[in-house]
């Protein structure tokens, strides 16, 4: 299967860029060949959800808001009740998913090719993110693994915390040039390297 083509253009420029003298405060980059299935459960059907993603993931989950594990190039994070994100970097993801949530557990829908996903990491993420959302990005808030969907302006996204200092942005692809830019600049002051 041939990589398809970046949303974000020739906006993405590798190298270091802002006022990096006084070092690198965050990194950028797209990551690319995950799949991505958006999964929603019936209202009384979320455990066996969560135990039925297990069983195609291998990433056993608690029921509760904003759940969510990360091992690797796999995670699973909720967003909303019953609604949860699965992102491997395996392309069988869909189908392992299928063989193991039946109709009577929910739907799923993949979104491979409808998100752009962006990590930002670095010492300074927590704090160029908090100037582009309304929400506390402090680990006591936005533990490990956790997921939350909010808004950029107009602009809806899916924010994973991957480790102490990366976070994994989902962002609709027809916005991405535009938020990468926007996140560019809001990364200026602390110096950011594009990956």
């Amino acid at each position: 299967m041939a990589e398809r083509q970046s949303s974000i253009g020739k906006a993405y420029v590798p190298g270091d860029h802002g006022n990096a003298a006084a070092g690198i405060g965050v990194t950028l980059r797209e990551r690319k060949g995950l799949s991505i299935i958006q999964v929603t459960a019936w209202s009384d059907m979320v455990s066996s959800m969560l135990t039925a993603i297990g069983s195609a993931t291998g990433l056993a989950l608690q029921n509760k808001p904003g759940l969510g594990r990360v091992a690797g190039e796999k995670s699973v994070f909720g967003f909303a009740p019953g609604r949860y994100f699965v992102v491997s970097a395996t392309p069988e993801l869909e189908t392992r998913l299928r063989s193991a949530i039946s109709p009577e557990l929910g739907t799923m829908i993949d979104l491979t090719h409808g998100r752009t996903v962006i990590r930002v990491s670095g010492p300074r993420s927590e704090w160029i993110l908090s100037k582009l959302f309304a929400i506390d990005f402090s680990e006591h808030a936005f533990p490990v693994g956790y997921g939350r969907a909010t808004l950029h302006h107009d602009i809806h996204a899916n924010i994973q915390r991957i480790d102490d200092e990366t976070f994994d942005l989902y962002v609709f692809r027809t916005f991405a040039r535009s938020f990468w830019l926007t996140l560019g600049h809001a990364a200026e002051e602390v110096g950011y390297r594009v990956e």
